[in-house]
C-alpha cells in the first residue's frame, strides 16, 4: 500500500444499524454475565454493545485467517496478522436490551511505522453508537497489522503491579463462545493447528476484547456503576488454558486494572467515574 492509498482511507466513514435483542443477551450472559441476565428494555453491562454490530459476510469473503478480506471500511493492508491492540470508550448513557442501534464509524487515521520485528500498520478507528435517545457511546478502536514471524518472540513480561483479586478460568469453549457472541472468525481464538503452525503462537489466544470485558466487569463490581470513561490497551498475549488473574488498584484519576497471567501483565486499562479537570 502507498502513501497515496493510505491517504486516500483516512476519513472514510460508514453507518450500520444494530441491536441487542433478548435472543443475544442471553447468550452473552450464558458467556459473561452475572447475577439474572437482562431482560427487555433493561440496560446492558457496558461493553456488551461489542455483540450488536457483527459482521455479516459470506464465508467467500473470509481471509485464512477468519477475517473478512476486504469491507467498504477496512483498507486492504499488506501485512497479514491483525490484532485489536487496544481502545478507549466514553459511556454517555446506556443502552438497553431491544433498543435500536447505529454506529458510525470513520477511519481517524492510518500510519506504517518500522517497528522492532518488521514493519507495520496502526490503524485507529472512532465509532459514535446512537440508541434511542441520542449519542450513548463515543469509542476508539486501534488495530495493528503485522508481519507473521518464522517462531513465536514475546514481547518482555511486565510483572503485575498489584495482587490478583480474581482468577477467571479461560478454557477453550469460553473463546468459542466469545468467537460466537461477536461473529468473529480470527481462528488464533479457536484453531490450535492454525494458531501453532501459521501464526506460531504456543497455544490459543485470549481475545482483547474479551479481557477488556472482564476488567470492565470488575471495575462495575468494585464501584456498583458504569465508569464515565475506560480505556485498555494489550500489552501481551494471553493463552487458553491459564487462569486469567485481574488485578487493580485505585489512585487519584480513578481504578487502574490489569489481566495477567504467571505474574505477568496481558492487558493495562484506566476505569475514570468522575470528569477530570
Amino acid at each position: 500500500m502507498d502513501k497515496i492509498n493510505v491517504e486516500a482511507w483516512v476519513g472514510r466513514e460508514v453507518r450500520e444499524g444494530g441491536c441487542i435483542t433478548d435472543f443475544q443477551a442471553r447468550k452473552i450472559h450464558a458467556t459473561l454475565g452475572e447475577g439474572a441476565a437482562p431482560k427487555h428494555g433493561e440496560p446492558l453491562p457496558p461493553l456488551w454493545h461489542w455483540c450488536a454490530f457483527t459482521p455479516d459476510a459470506g464465508m467467500e469473503a473470509l481471509g485464512p485467517d477468519g477475517h473478512v478480506k476486504r469491507s467498504d471500511l477496512m483498507p486492504p493492508v499488506y501485512l497479514p496478522r491483525r490484532m485489536w491492540a487496544g481502545g478507549s470508550l466514553t459511556f454517555h448513557r446506556p443502552i438497553h436490551v431491544g433498543e435500536p442501534l447505529e454506529r458510525s464509524t470513520r477511519i481517524r487515521s492510518l500510519v506504517e511505522k518500522q517497528g522492532k520485528t518488521g514493519p507495520m500498520f496502526l490503524l485507529t478507528l472512532d465509532h459514535l453508537i446512537y440508541g434511542s435517545r441520542g449519542l450513548a457511546i463515543e469509542e476508539s478502536q486501534d488495530i495493528v497489522y503485522l508481519e507473521i514471524p518464522q517462531s513465536y518472540t514475546p514481547p518482555a513480561k511486565q510483572d503485575l503491579p498489584a495482587a490478583p483479586q480474581e482468577s477467571v478460568e479461560t478454557p477453550e469453549t469460553l473463546l468459542f463462545r466469545y468467537s460466537a457472541i461477536t461473529f468473529n472468525g480470527h481462528r488464533i481464538h479457536y484453531d490450535l493447528p492454525y494458531t501453532q503452525e501459521v501464526e506460531k503462537y504456543p497455544a490459543l489466544v485470549v481475545h482483547g476484547p474479551l479481557q477488556a470485558t472482564l476488567l470492565m466487569r470488575a471495575a462495575v463490581r468494585e464501584k456498583a456503576r458504569t465508569p464515565l470513561y475506560f480505556n485498555f490497551r494489550g500489552v501481551h498475549p494471553m493463552f487458553a488454558g491459564t487462569a486469567c488473574d485481574i488485578a487493580m488498584a485505585e489512585d487519584d484519576e480513578g481504578l487502574a486494572l490489569w489481566t495477567g497471567q504467571d505474574g505477568h501483565q496481558c492487558m493495562q486499562a484506566r476505569a475514570v467515574w468522575e470528569e477530570t479537570q
